[in-house]
Protein backbone atom coordinates (compact mmCIF):
# COMPACT_ATOMS: atom_id res chain seq x y z
CA UNK A 1 0.00 0.00 0.00
CA UNK A 2 2.47 2.63 -1.18
CA UNK A 3 0.48 6.03 -1.25
CA UNK A 4 2.29 7.76 -3.29
CA UNK A 5 4.26 7.52 -6.44
CA UNK A 6 8.01 6.19 -5.86
CA UNK A 7 10.77 8.92 -7.00
CA UNK A 8 12.10 6.02 -9.01
CA UNK A 9 14.13 8.28 -11.10
CA UNK A 10 16.15 9.52 -8.45
CA UNK A 11 16.62 6.38 -7.45
CA UNK A 12 17.82 4.89 -11.08
CA UNK A 13 21.74 5.56 -10.57
CA UNK A 14 21.48 4.20 -7.80
CA UNK A 15 19.66 0.79 -8.35
CA UNK A 16 21.64 0.40 -11.85
CA UNK A 17 25.29 0.85 -10.08
CA UNK A 18 24.72 -0.97 -6.85
CA UNK A 19 22.91 -4.14 -8.56
CA UNK A 20 26.40 -4.44 -10.67
CA UNK A 21 28.36 -4.17 -7.51
CA UNK A 22 25.86 -6.77 -5.74
CA UNK A 23 26.23 -9.03 -7.79
CA UNK A 24 30.26 -9.27 -7.95
CA UNK A 25 30.80 -9.01 -3.98
CA UNK A 26 31.24 -12.08 -2.12
CA UNK A 27 28.31 -13.31 0.31
CA UNK A 28 31.11 -13.42 3.04
CA UNK A 29 35.07 -12.98 3.52
CA UNK A 30 35.59 -16.53 4.22
CA UNK A 31 35.51 -20.06 3.20
CA UNK A 32 32.40 -22.08 4.79
CA UNK A 33 33.79 -25.71 4.93
CA UNK A 34 29.32 -26.71 5.43
CA UNK A 35 26.28 -24.94 5.47
CA UNK A 36 22.97 -26.42 6.68
CA UNK A 37 20.57 -26.87 3.65
CA UNK A 38 17.48 -24.81 3.20
CA UNK A 39 14.93 -25.77 5.09
CA UNK A 40 11.35 -27.42 3.42
CA UNK A 41 8.76 -25.35 2.99
CA UNK A 42 5.87 -25.10 5.18
CA UNK A 43 3.38 -27.59 5.23
CA UNK A 44 1.29 -23.57 4.38
CA UNK A 45 3.01 -22.56 1.40
CA UNK A 46 1.19 -21.65 -1.36
CA UNK A 47 0.94 -24.94 -3.78
CA UNK A 48 2.30 -24.95 -6.50
CA UNK A 49 5.15 -22.67 -5.50
CA UNK A 50 8.96 -23.43 -5.72
CA UNK A 51 9.79 -22.09 -2.03
CA UNK A 52 13.23 -22.42 -3.12
CA UNK A 53 12.96 -20.78 -6.80
CA UNK A 54 10.96 -18.16 -4.68
CA UNK A 55 14.29 -17.24 -2.30
CA UNK A 56 16.77 -16.94 -4.92
CA UNK A 57 14.57 -14.26 -6.62
CA UNK A 58 14.55 -11.87 -3.60
CA UNK A 59 17.34 -9.97 -3.01
CA UNK A 60 17.69 -10.69 1.00
CA UNK A 61 18.83 -14.19 1.25
CA UNK A 62 18.08 -16.29 4.25
CA UNK A 63 21.38 -16.40 6.85
CA UNK A 64 22.82 -19.97 7.28
CA UNK A 65 21.63 -21.53 10.32
CA UNK A 66 25.22 -23.13 11.01
CA UNK A 67 29.06 -22.92 10.18
CA UNK A 68 31.81 -25.58 10.25
CA UNK A 69 34.41 -24.00 12.62
CA UNK A 70 36.69 -25.34 14.64
CA UNK A 71 35.13 -25.79 18.30
CA UNK A 72 38.68 -25.56 20.16
CA UNK A 73 39.12 -22.43 18.08
CA UNK A 74 35.85 -20.73 18.61
CA UNK A 75 36.09 -21.50 22.82
CA UNK A 76 39.07 -20.31 23.31
CA UNK A 77 37.93 -16.96 20.99
CA UNK A 78 35.13 -16.81 23.31
CA UNK A 79 37.33 -16.67 26.57
CA UNK A 80 39.68 -13.65 24.83
CA UNK A 81 36.70 -11.75 23.24
CA UNK A 82 35.59 -11.46 26.58
CA UNK A 83 38.71 -10.73 28.62
CA UNK A 84 39.30 -7.02 29.75
CA UNK A 85 43.36 -7.84 30.60
CA UNK A 86 43.44 -7.63 26.68
CA UNK A 87 43.21 -3.92 26.92
CA UNK A 88 46.20 -1.22 28.66
CA UNK A 89 44.16 -1.19 32.01
CA UNK A 90 42.64 -4.46 32.35
CA UNK A 91 39.39 -2.68 32.27
CA UNK A 92 37.96 -3.25 28.69
CA UNK A 93 37.00 -6.15 26.64
CA UNK A 94 35.78 -6.54 23.34
CA UNK A 95 32.93 -7.40 24.70
CA UNK A 96 32.89 -4.00 26.13
CA UNK A 97 31.54 -1.86 22.50
CA UNK A 98 30.18 -5.12 21.46
CA UNK A 99 28.07 -6.84 24.03
CA UNK A 100 26.17 -9.58 23.00
CA UNK A 101 23.04 -9.34 25.37
CA UNK A 102 22.76 -5.64 23.53
CA UNK A 103 22.44 -6.94 19.79
CA UNK A 104 26.75 -6.60 19.74
CA UNK A 105 26.99 -3.19 20.55
CA UNK A 106 26.93 -0.73 23.19
CA UNK A 107 24.07 1.40 22.11
CA UNK A 108 26.29 4.48 22.49
CA UNK A 109 25.88 7.39 20.06
CA UNK A 110 29.94 6.58 20.05
CA UNK A 111 31.80 4.18 22.21
CA UNK A 112 34.07 5.01 25.18
CA UNK A 113 38.13 3.96 25.35
CA UNK A 114 40.41 3.79 27.34
CA UNK A 115 39.80 6.52 30.01
CA UNK A 116 36.39 7.07 29.08
CA UNK A 117 37.78 8.59 25.99
CA UNK A 118 35.09 8.89 23.39
CA UNK A 119 35.62 7.40 19.88
CA UNK A 120 35.09 9.07 17.08
CA UNK A 121 32.31 6.57 15.26
CA UNK A 122 29.77 4.28 16.36
CA UNK A 123 30.03 0.87 17.20
CA UNK A 124 28.91 -0.99 14.35
CA UNK A 125 27.67 -5.29 15.45
CA UNK A 126 30.11 -7.90 16.10
CA UNK A 127 26.87 -9.96 15.07
CA UNK A 128 27.10 -12.03 11.43
CA UNK A 129 30.64 -9.37 10.65
CA UNK A 130 31.33 -12.98 8.78
CA UNK A 131 29.45 -11.78 5.86
CA UNK A 132 30.83 -8.40 5.14
CA UNK A 133 33.48 -8.00 2.48
CA UNK A 134 35.36 -5.44 4.60
CA UNK A 135 35.92 -4.69 8.22
CA UNK A 136 34.72 -1.21 9.98
CA UNK A 137 33.21 1.24 8.67
CA UNK A 138 35.53 2.81 6.08
CA UNK A 139 36.85 -0.93 4.84
CA UNK A 140 40.46 -0.68 6.84
CA UNK A 141 40.15 -4.37 7.36
CA UNK A 142 39.66 -6.99 4.68
CA UNK A 143 39.28 -10.00 7.73
CA UNK A 144 38.18 -10.63 10.85
CA UNK A 145 42.12 -11.42 11.83
CA UNK A 146 42.84 -8.27 10.40
CA UNK A 147 40.22 -6.32 12.30
CA UNK A 148 41.62 -7.47 15.62
CA UNK A 149 44.54 -5.22 15.35
CA UNK A 150 42.22 -1.78 15.12
CA UNK A 151 40.68 -2.29 18.60
CA UNK A 152 43.52 -3.55 20.32
CA UNK A 153 46.49 -1.42 19.81
CA UNK A 154 44.26 1.64 19.35
CA UNK A 155 44.83 4.23 21.75
CA UNK A 156 41.82 5.66 22.42
CA UNK A 157 40.12 1.84 22.25
CA UNK A 158 41.82 -1.00 24.38
CA UNK A 159 45.53 0.77 23.53
CA UNK A 160 47.46 -2.42 24.62
CA UNK A 161 50.78 -3.72 22.09
CA UNK A 162 51.17 -6.82 21.83
CA UNK A 163 54.26 -8.14 23.57
CA UNK A 164 52.27 -6.87 26.91
CA UNK A 165 49.65 -8.98 25.77
CA UNK A 166 51.67 -11.71 24.72
CA UNK A 167 53.15 -11.80 28.10
CA UNK A 168 49.57 -11.86 29.85
CA UNK A 169 48.85 -14.63 28.19
CA UNK A 170 51.75 -16.41 28.60
CA UNK A 171 51.85 -16.27 32.52
CA UNK A 172 48.06 -17.79 32.38
CA UNK A 173 48.25 -21.37 32.87
CA UNK A 174 44.39 -21.99 31.11
CA UNK A 175 45.67 -19.52 28.55
CA UNK A 176 48.88 -21.61 28.27
CA UNK A 177 47.27 -25.25 28.00
CA UNK A 178 43.98 -23.43 25.44
CA UNK A 179 46.77 -22.27 22.91
CA UNK A 180 48.61 -25.40 23.02
CA UNK A 181 45.52 -27.84 22.81
CA UNK A 182 44.07 -25.51 19.39
CA UNK A 183 47.84 -24.34 18.00
CA UNK A 184 50.86 -26.29 17.18
CA UNK A 185 52.78 -23.40 17.89
CA UNK A 186 51.08 -22.22 21.19
CA UNK A 187 50.42 -18.37 21.97
CA UNK A 188 51.64 -15.83 19.18
CA UNK A 189 50.14 -12.87 17.91
CA UNK A 190 48.69 -14.54 14.77
CA UNK A 191 47.12 -17.34 16.79
CA UNK A 192 45.19 -14.58 19.24
CA UNK A 193 43.33 -12.90 15.90
CA UNK A 194 42.89 -16.40 14.47
CA UNK A 195 41.17 -17.11 17.70
CA UNK A 196 39.09 -14.03 18.12
CA UNK A 197 38.47 -14.18 14.38
CA UNK A 198 37.00 -17.23 14.49
CA UNK A 199 35.02 -16.70 17.91
CA UNK A 200 33.13 -13.77 15.64
CA UNK A 201 32.61 -16.45 13.06
CA UNK A 202 30.64 -18.17 15.17
CA UNK A 203 28.15 -14.96 16.19
CA UNK A 204 25.36 -15.89 13.37
CA UNK A 205 21.59 -14.61 13.80
CA UNK A 206 19.65 -17.20 11.72
CA UNK A 207 16.27 -17.57 11.96
CA UNK A 208 14.78 -14.51 11.87
CA UNK A 209 10.86 -14.15 11.24
CA UNK A 210 12.32 -12.97 7.83
CA UNK A 211 14.53 -15.77 6.97
CA UNK A 212 11.62 -18.32 8.00
CA UNK A 213 9.15 -16.26 5.22
CA UNK A 214 11.96 -16.72 2.25
CA UNK A 215 12.16 -20.32 3.11
CA UNK A 216 8.68 -20.81 2.83
CA UNK A 217 6.59 -20.12 5.90
CA UNK A 218 4.21 -17.56 4.58
CA UNK A 219 2.41 -17.16 8.28
CA UNK A 220 5.93 -15.85 9.39
CA UNK A 221 5.10 -12.12 8.72
CA UNK A 222 2.01 -10.38 9.01
CA UNK A 223 0.26 -8.21 5.96
CA UNK A 224 1.68 -4.55 7.06
CA UNK A 225 5.11 -6.35 7.71
CA UNK A 226 5.09 -7.91 3.99
CA UNK A 227 3.69 -4.65 2.65
CA UNK A 228 6.76 -2.95 4.51
CA UNK A 229 9.19 -5.11 2.84
CA UNK A 230 7.52 -4.27 -0.95
CA UNK A 231 8.35 -0.89 0.15
CA UNK A 232 11.51 -1.27 1.13
CA UNK A 233 12.17 -2.89 -2.59
CA UNK A 234 9.96 0.03 -4.79
CA UNK A 235 11.90 2.46 -2.53
CA UNK A 236 15.26 1.12 -3.81
CA UNK A 237 16.46 0.18 -0.35
CA UNK A 238 17.74 -2.94 -1.82
CA UNK A 239 20.22 -1.55 -4.05
CA UNK A 240 22.38 -1.51 -0.94
CA UNK A 241 21.05 -3.31 1.42
CA UNK A 242 20.88 -6.95 0.11
CA UNK A 243 22.43 -10.53 0.08
CA UNK A 244 22.26 -12.59 3.08
CA UNK A 245 23.95 -9.90 5.41
CA UNK A 246 21.57 -7.39 3.98
CA UNK A 247 24.16 -5.05 3.15
CA UNK A 248 28.17 -5.28 4.16
CA UNK A 249 29.22 -6.12 0.30
CA UNK A 250 29.87 -2.83 -1.07
CA UNK A 251 30.76 0.84 0.04
CA UNK A 252 28.43 3.85 -0.38
CA UNK A 253 28.27 7.86 -0.10
CA UNK A 254 26.69 9.45 2.26
CA UNK A 255 24.37 12.06 1.14
CA UNK A 256 24.00 10.79 -2.67
CA UNK A 257 20.72 12.88 -2.98
CA UNK A 258 21.38 15.65 -0.66
CA UNK A 259 24.41 16.95 1.63
CA UNK A 260 23.87 15.41 5.27
CA UNK A 261 27.40 16.46 6.33
CA UNK A 262 26.02 20.43 5.60
CA UNK A 263 23.13 19.95 7.13
CA UNK A 264 24.46 18.27 10.14
CA UNK A 265 27.28 19.88 10.73
CA UNK A 266 30.66 19.56 12.71
CA UNK A 267 32.12 17.53 9.66
CA UNK A 268 35.01 15.61 11.24
CA UNK A 269 38.07 13.35 10.17
CA UNK A 270 35.58 10.28 10.74
CA UNK A 271 32.86 11.74 8.18
CA UNK A 272 35.29 11.33 5.38
CA UNK A 273 34.87 7.43 5.46
CA UNK A 274 36.70 5.67 3.17
CA UNK A 275 38.53 8.53 1.93
CA UNK A 276 41.01 8.27 5.02
CA UNK A 277 41.87 5.13 3.97
CA UNK A 278 42.41 5.79 0.08
CA UNK A 279 43.43 9.38 0.15
CA UNK A 280 41.08 9.54 -3.63
CA UNK A 281 38.86 12.61 -3.57
CA UNK A 282 36.00 9.76 -5.17
CA UNK A 283 36.04 8.21 -1.59
CA UNK A 284 34.69 10.99 0.11
CA UNK A 285 32.51 10.60 2.98
CA UNK A 286 32.14 7.16 1.57
CA UNK A 287 30.99 3.66 4.15
CA UNK A 288 30.87 0.63 3.69
CA UNK A 289 26.71 -0.21 3.63
CA UNK A 290 26.10 -1.67 6.95
CA UNK A 291 24.06 -4.91 7.83
CA UNK A 292 20.39 -4.38 8.65
CA UNK A 293 20.50 -7.84 10.47
CA UNK A 294 19.09 -7.50 14.33
CA UNK A 295 18.90 -3.40 13.47
CA UNK A 296 15.88 -3.30 15.82
CA UNK A 297 18.50 -4.13 18.47
CA UNK A 298 21.28 -1.74 17.64
CA UNK A 299 20.23 2.06 18.22
CA UNK A 300 21.36 4.30 17.77
CA UNK A 301 22.51 4.39 13.85
CA UNK A 302 24.60 5.43 11.10
CA UNK A 303 28.23 5.70 11.30
CA UNK A 304 28.07 8.90 13.48
CA UNK A 305 24.87 7.56 15.62
CA UNK A 306 23.05 10.72 15.40
CA UNK A 307 19.55 8.56 13.76
CA UNK A 308 18.01 7.64 17.69
CA UNK A 309 15.65 5.53 16.50
CA UNK A 310 14.75 2.68 13.61
CA UNK A 311 12.16 5.80 12.23
CA UNK A 312 14.86 8.30 12.19
CA UNK A 313 17.37 6.53 10.37
CA UNK A 314 14.98 5.40 7.53
CA UNK A 315 13.92 9.19 6.90
CA UNK A 316 17.35 10.21 6.97
CA UNK A 317 18.23 7.44 4.27
CA UNK A 318 14.83 8.01 2.10
CA UNK A 319 15.76 11.58 2.53
CA UNK A 320 19.90 11.42 1.50
CA UNK A 321 20.07 8.30 0.18
CA UNK A 322 16.98 8.12 -2.14
CA UNK A 323 15.79 11.57 -2.22
CA UNK A 324 12.08 10.70 -0.68
CA UNK A 325 10.66 12.44 2.25
CA UNK A 326 8.79 9.38 3.92
CA UNK A 327 4.73 10.24 4.96
CA UNK A 328 4.21 8.82 8.79
CA UNK A 329 2.38 5.33 7.10
CA UNK A 330 5.16 4.76 4.91
CA UNK A 331 7.76 5.00 7.68
CA UNK A 332 5.57 3.02 9.75
CA UNK A 333 5.55 0.15 7.06
CA UNK A 334 9.48 0.44 6.78
CA UNK A 335 10.11 0.20 10.38
CA UNK A 336 7.44 -2.71 10.94
CA UNK A 337 9.35 -4.81 8.02
CA UNK A 338 12.92 -3.92 9.47
CA UNK A 339 11.93 -5.62 13.05
CA UNK A 340 11.25 -8.94 11.20
CA UNK A 341 14.57 -9.37 10.69
CA UNK A 342 15.73 -9.84 14.48
CA UNK A 343 17.35 -13.19 14.48
CA UNK A 344 18.35 -16.44 17.00
CA UNK A 345 22.03 -15.86 18.37
CA UNK A 346 22.70 -19.72 20.17
CA UNK A 347 25.31 -18.83 22.56
CA UNK A 348 28.07 -21.15 23.03
CA UNK A 349 30.51 -23.04 20.22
Amino acid sequence: MVRRAIHLFSAASLLLGAAAVWRMQPAATVTMAAVEAVAAPASDADPGTNDAAFAADEPIQPLPRTIALDRTQVVLGQRLFHDPRLSRNGEISCATCHDLTKGGTDHAVRSQGLGGVEGALNSPTVFNSAFNFKQFWDGRADSLEEQVEGPLTNETEMAADWSTVLAMLGSDDAYVAAFAKTYPDGITRDNVKRALGTFQRSLITPDSRFDRFLRGDRTAISAEELEGYQLFKNLGCTSCHQGVNIGGNMFQTMGRMGNYFADRGNVTKADLGRFNVTGKDRDRHKFKVPSLRNVALTAPYLHDGQAATLEDAVRIMAKYQLGHDLADDDAGLLVAFLRTLTGEYREGP
